[in-house]
């Protein structure tokens, strides 16, 4: 190990980490380890704040890290350093051996079965570097900002507007001989304002976000939606205790799905801290539901050809017909629990629940009257029993359109019940994420106010 050059982003660097990688499993071989598996990942971005028109930070990021597992039989290590020098390579292993020499035998650790390793890796076009200079980030923020400002005269302060860009290269490898690197970028447009009206003073932000920034909302774009999104806000008032139907909008049912899957994970499972135990094969959401996985669509933010420990992503249903077809697993808690791996040790990717109506003002329609979540807020949410309770802010809905803005309420439920109770999914998707839904419209919930 005498290479101790940067890796620099060419085509080139890649194939410098995968050769470091390999060095770092030699290592782990020559310490003593039956198996290893090791990432390695150099990243650099750019980030730039602007407020009431004034540059606020300019950030340079550069990062490098490294992470290393070994084996002793089934006793497992792990140790990680931010130094890629062959010395720090030496002292990492080292370090990790140590650990897995103590540890306790565990019979389901261990590297994947070498069938389940990804074997194709098509291209998933995730790699579009922004060459933004300073002085062009800034000129982006500040005139996202400045729409934002000049949308209306009630929006009055602002917390300021963003630029973000972002670019990776991540090598994983193990001993079972998987060597794979992926580049990618990511890049980001956000902004956040106040408004005042009267004595109601509110905030609201709007953000775009891309793999190719040709792909992101316009500055001028983004500041109008923050300002607008705010402005609808002011006067907003809470509401009496009640039932009523309830929409997630698109943005905040991203959430909700997220409960699902937190549900349906292995971890979750073998510890028995799920309220969807024992439930695969059963009829979770009403029947026009239908959750998959589209691991493989091209520059999507949740793409991948192998998850965490290099194990195949496949596209697959989740729910079909309402009905739970899979778990979500890694390869530990798949031989927990008896089963096989899906893939998604890191998460799952690109999740997609497929619309069954129009979109939000359609739904808002069908929904008659009752309340459109704009915003969630805390975290009481029962993991084991599926109660749930968040304190939310939105709109009230009277003859299938908006009436007013309402805030400090709280909307309480449970999981259960509430998947059942979903009456339709909008087709105005949220792509800004990992977990690709529409609104949904649920038949009845509690609100409890003033």
């Amino acid at each position: 190990m005498k290479d101790t050059a940067p890796i620099r982003f060419e085509p080139e660097g890649l194939a410098r980490l995968q050769e470091r990688v390999d060095d770092l499993l030699k290592e782990a071989r020559s310490q003593g380890a039956t198996s290893a598996e090791a990432g390695l990942a150099i990243e650099r971005g750019l980030s730039v704040t602007a407020r009431l028109g004034s540059v606020e930070t300019i950030e340079h990021h550069k990062a490098q890290s490294l992470g290393v597992t070994v084996y002793f039989g089934q006793r497992k290590g792990s140790a990680s350093s931010t130094d890629l020098s062959p010395d720090a390579i030496r002292d990492t292993v080292r370090a990790a051996c140590r650990i897995a020499r103590f540890a306790t035998e565990d019979r389901y650790s261990g590297l994947p079965d070498v069938e389940y390793l990804a074997t194709e890796f098509p291209d998933l076009d995730l790699d579009h570097a922004w060459e933004l200079g300073v002085d062009q980030a800034i000129d982006l923020a500040v005139e996202c900002e400045d729409s934002a400002r000049q949308t209306d005269p009630e929006i009055t302060n602002s917390e300021g507007a963003g630029v973000d860009t972002h670019q990776g290269m991540r090598v994983f490898a193990n001993s079972l001989g998987f060597n794979r690197g992926l580049a990618s970028t990511r890049h980001s447009l956000s902004c956040s304002v106040l408004g005042r009206r009267g004595n109601s003073m509110q905030r609201d932000y709007w953000f775009s976000v891309a793999r190719d920034s040709n792909d992101l909302e316009s500055a001028r774009a983004v500041g109008v939606k923050a300002a607008e999104r705010t402005l609808k806000r002011l006067g907003s008032r809470s509401l009496s205790t009640r039932q009523c139907r309830v929409m997630y909008s698109a943005e905040c049912a991203a959430s909700l799905i997220g409960h699902f899957i937190a549900a349906i994970r292995g971890g979750n499972l073998y510890r028995k801290s799920s309220f969807l135990l024992d439930c695969l094969g059963k009829q979770i959401f009403p029947d026009f539901v239908h959750i998959h996985e589209q691991p493989q669509l091209p520059k999507a933010l949740g793409s991948a050809n192998y998850d965490s420990e290099g194990v195949r992503c496949r596209a697959r249903d989740i729910v079909k017909q309402g009905i739970l077809k899979g778990y979500v697993l890694s390869t530990y808690s798949a031989r927990k629990l008896g089963m096989d791996t899906t893939g998604n040790a890191g998460g799952v990717h690109n999740l997609t629940v497929e619309p069954t109506r129009g979109d939000q003002e359609e739904l808002l329609r069908e929904m008659g009257q009752g309340l459109l979540i704009h915003e969630l807020m805390g975290q009481g949410v029962n993991p084991v029993t599926g109660d749930y309770s968040r304190g939310a802010a939105g709109f009230w809905v009277q003859h299938g359109e908006i009436a007013f803005p309402v805030e400090e309420i709280t909307v309480a439920g449970n999981l259960k019940e509430m998947f059942r109770d979903i009456i339709a999914l909008g087709n105005d998707i949220d792509i800004r994420g990992n977990t690709r839904v529409g609104p949904i419209l649920l038949e009845k919930m509690t609100v409890a106010g003033s």
